[in-house]
């Protein structure tokens, strides 16, 4: 590739006006990853074609890659503006998904499917829209026609499984899930609202297992921890539980992992390495999302020896979550889930645990 995209230069210092050639080495540079000398190419072009819709549409998915989703979303309106093919319209799309514009997100993919019946993606960015506008209905017809395009798509599959537990059908629920495992056996969110449903069900042992499967194919899933912690503590079955917290923090540091090992040591009589935990979950505040007030106020207690004789934790409270993740890629980044906690007294009242949505 290095070699083609040099010969393509040098045909161009002595060339420049060879447009062609400017072309070709426009798309080999995106290729290997020169946004910015791409762009450079094809901005040059637009100057001698300023009608040339392909250019525009090169443009955008330049732009797209450099999640410069405002610039993008300006060449692809120009591209479609001049020709409005189907092609355009759906990453137009795209970016507006990026950019959570439902609505115009919508009236894209419904431009695409005038000339294509049968763009299963386009159906399932459709539900995204729809399932963020909570348009439920609309967002559940989406994705069932994106399954019936492409059986294999676990992420119509797993949004499909979203609606029907938020609307309490956990048995279709659990259906989809367990679909999507079929799929992707690692796909580690379906164990974690498998584990949910299970325990809203009173099926511990169930809840357990997948949590266990949640943490063995993503060991950062924090919640799985919470969740699995708030069960083990209850229980008195904390062996593991300790195991597997030390494990995930010899492998990197985490806040609200140390405050569950506090709690864990807590439980244990463990007064010494209650506190150093505790310490640790502060020095770690950027990643302790359990109220920082009481987790110092539990440090000065057993630092002052107030509490020399430890009553073990009942349980660590469970958290109301609101997962907002937007689907992208395969390798999707989901937002940063916001909680509200705060320790249970010994009369504490249990909650139900929410699911994920990718």
């Amino acid at each position: 590739m290095g070699g083609e995209i040099e010969q393509l230069q040098e045909i161009l210092k002595k060339d420049p006006s060879n447009f062609q050639t400017r072309r070709e080495l426009s798309v080999l540079l995106a290729d290997s990853g020169f946004n910015e000398e791409a762009l450079a190419n094809l901005q040059y072009l637009t100057k001698y074609f300023p009608d040339d819709a392909e250019i525009f549409y090169n443009i955008g998915i330049i732009y797209e890659k450099m999640r410069n989703f405002g610039e993008a979303e300006k060449a692809y309106k120009k591209a479609v503006s001049i020709s409005p093919q189907a092609d355009f319209f759906y990453n137009l799309g795209e970016v507006f998904v990026n950019q959570e514009n439902w609505d115009e997100g919508i009236e894209a993919f419904n431009e695409v499917l005038k000339t294509d019946l049968n763009d299963g993606n386009c159906y399932f960015n459709l539900g995204i829209c729809y399932y963020h506008k909570e348009e439920l209905k609309q967002a559940e017809n989406c994705f069932q026609k994106a399954i019936e395009l492409n059986p294999q798509d676990l992420y119509a599959e797993f949004y499909l499984g979203n609606i029907y537990q938020e609307e309490g059908l956990t048995n279709f629920a659990e259906e989809c899930y367990k679909k999507v495992l079929e799929i992707s056996p690692d796909y580690s969110w379906a164990y974690f609202n498998l584990a949910s449903i299970a325990y809203q069900n009173g099926n511990i042992d169930e809840t357990k297992s997948n949590l266990l499967l949640t943490i063995e194919y993503n060991d950062q899933d924090i919640e799985a921890y919470k969740l699995l912690a708030k069960i083990s503590i209850k229980d008195g079955d904390v062996e593991n539980l300790l195991s597997i917290l030390h494990t995930r923090l010899d492998k990197e540091q985490n806040g609200d992992l140390f405050y569950i090992l506090s709690q864990v040591y807590k439980y244990l009589g463990m007064a010494q390495e209650y506190a150093q935990a505790l310490d640790n979950a502060l020095k770690n505040s950027l990643t302790l999302t359990y109220d920082h007030t009481i987790v110092k106020n539990e440090f000065d207690r057993i630092k002052s020896g107030f509490d020399t004789d430890l009553e073990p934790p009942q349980e660590i409270e469970e958290y109301e979550e609101e997962n907002q993740g937007n689907y992208e890629e395969e390798e999707e980044e989901f937002d940063e889930d916001e909680y509200d906690e705060e320790i249970l007294d010994d009369d504490e009242s249990e909650d139900e645990s929410d699911n994920k949505q990718g």
